[in-house]
């Protein structure tokens, strides 16, 4: 199985390039972000393959980071979502803020990929808020393990903040994940780290 390519770009089309390895052409399905993130034509480029395998095909795609490739492996867990969902997600959001929605079960930022309606935003939420947070998935995906880690709303942010001093505090990352969800959802999303504790302490003592 191929888990990663480089080579140089050689050609770039609407959801797909072909990456030219020592003369061979990969054709690679990507999410649109990640197309724009390459590297213009004709440069070096290094994408983590998922590689899709059928009695009639062999179907690659491509990510920029491992972060996204696990997202999406993650997506097509989800009943009713295929590659092309999943990657239209991806090409929305970014895994950081993937973490963020599902997390915070914001269906409504989910809903916003191409061809994701309410009930698919839904079922992503409903399906993923478990297994993402005790999944023993890296931090990278943009869930904080441990203090210092990467935030789920940008580096550093409330949210991550007040998940890590739960975790310090003795909770497990799954309950601070829901209990400081809960705190933002009391407070808004303009909430202070110390607020978040605060609210998240008391979601954890019902």
């Amino acid at each position: 199985m191929i888990g990663k390519l480089k080579g140089v770009v050689d050609t770039v089309a609407e959801d797909h390039l072909i990456l030219d390895v020592h003369g061979v052409g990969y054709l690679v399905h990507c999410s649109a972000r990640t197309l724009r993130d390459l590297p213009r034509t004709g440069e070096a480029a290094s994408l983590v393959i998922e590689t899709h395998v059928r009695e009639d095909m062999i179907r690659l795609y491509g990510f920029g980071s491992e972060a996204e490739r696990d997202w999406f492996r993650l997506l097509l867990t989800v009943q009713g979502i295929g590659s092309k969902i999943a990657l239209a997600v991806l090409s929305t959001l970014r895994p950081s803020e993937l973490a963020q929605a599902v997390t915070l079960a914001d269906k409504t930022m989910i809903a916003r990929a191409q061809g994701v309606g309410p009930r698919v935003a839904t079922r992503i939420v409903t399906e993923l808020k478990d297994k993402v947070p005790g999944g023993g998935l890296s931090a990278d995906m943009g869930l904080p393990a441990i203090a210092g880690d990467a935030a789920i709303v940008g580096e550093g942010g409330p949210v991550a903040d007040a998940i890590s001093a739960l975790v310090n505090l003795g909770y497990g990352l799954p309950q601070a994940n829901t209990a400081v969800a809960g705190a933002m959802r009391a407070a808004g999303e303009a909430a202070t780290t110390e607020t978040l504790i605060r609210l998240g302490l008391k979601e954890l003592a019902k």
